[in-house]
């Protein structure tokens, strides 16, 4: 697709504005070799693509970061990031690491935070890295969020102590390993979607969360979904997608 042509044939009334548009959202990736970018990600989406770091070296992401600096000026958010990928582009201005949950963010906008918060809750403190992956996203995307972690269901008095901000939240991220129960006991004292991130955590029979994930697979409360084991951005996305629904 010719992009001087379509702006060209807007400018002379050949085309609408919601063709332009429509157009646009279909407009081809940069091509750089190893990777496509998708240039036009928040265009058809609201978000722009993130970087998945596992498995790229430091060099493919510092030549995606490169680009993606040159073709907008929006934030570059990458996940599952190492020191070495850091310590190649650390010279751009922005950059932030949280080497806890392996994130990258490149700020370039300052961004206002929503007024609906969203729950960001642990069922140990060995959970926490996956909530903080979650939580960095959500800041990210102007998502405010509460943390709450270590309140796992053999101590479900210390869960208690905390539903007031649980009931305030407009969703909740809870994760958890082992047999994985937070979020059905979550969702059965709250209102709001729950969105369940098994994790890792836990003895031989976890099976690395497999155990957790199938708890939270077969919960018996209303309104919990569930994402993969330790996808604590897919989560926030998913809780982005509530939170901007309202609005």
């Amino acid at each position: 697709m010719d992009v001087e042509k379509l702006l060209q044939d807007y400018k002379n009334d050949n085309i609408s504005l919601e063709q332009a548009v429509s157009s646009l959202k279909k407009l081809p990736y940069e091509d750089i070799g190893y990777c496509k970018i998708d240039h036009h990600r928040k265009l058809r989406s609201g978000y722009p693509e993130v970087i998945f770091g596992l498995g790229k070296t430091a060099e493919q992401v510092k030549g995606i970061v490169k680009h993606m600096l040159k073709s907008s000026d929006d934030d570059i958010f990458i996940t599952k990031a190492t020191q070495e990928m850091y310590n190649s582009i650390k010279d751009v201005e922005g950059l932030n690491y949280y080497e806890e949950c392996k994130i990258i963010h490149i700020v370039r906008n300052k961004i206002s935070m929503s007024e609906k918060y969203v729950a960001v809750i642990s069922g140990g403190t060995g959970d926490i890295p996956v909530c903080r992956e979650a939580v960095c996203t959500l800041n990210a995307m102007g998502i405010s969020n509460k943390e709450i972690y270590d309140v796992g269901v053999c101590g479900v008095h210390r869960l208690l102590g905390c539903l007031d901000v649980l009931q305030g939240a407009r969703a909740i991220i809870a994760a958890a390993g082992m047999e994985g129960a937070l979020p059905t006991v979550v969702a059965g004292l709250t209102s709001c979607p729950v969105i369940a991130v098994p994790t890792d955590v836990g003895y031989g029979a976890s099976f690395g969360g497999i155990s957790a994930l199938l708890t939270m697979l077969n919960s018996c409360a209303n309104r919990v979904s569930v994402v993969n084991i330790g996808n604590g951005y897919g989560a926030a996305c998913v809780a982005e997608a509530i939170v901007r629904g309202d609005t």
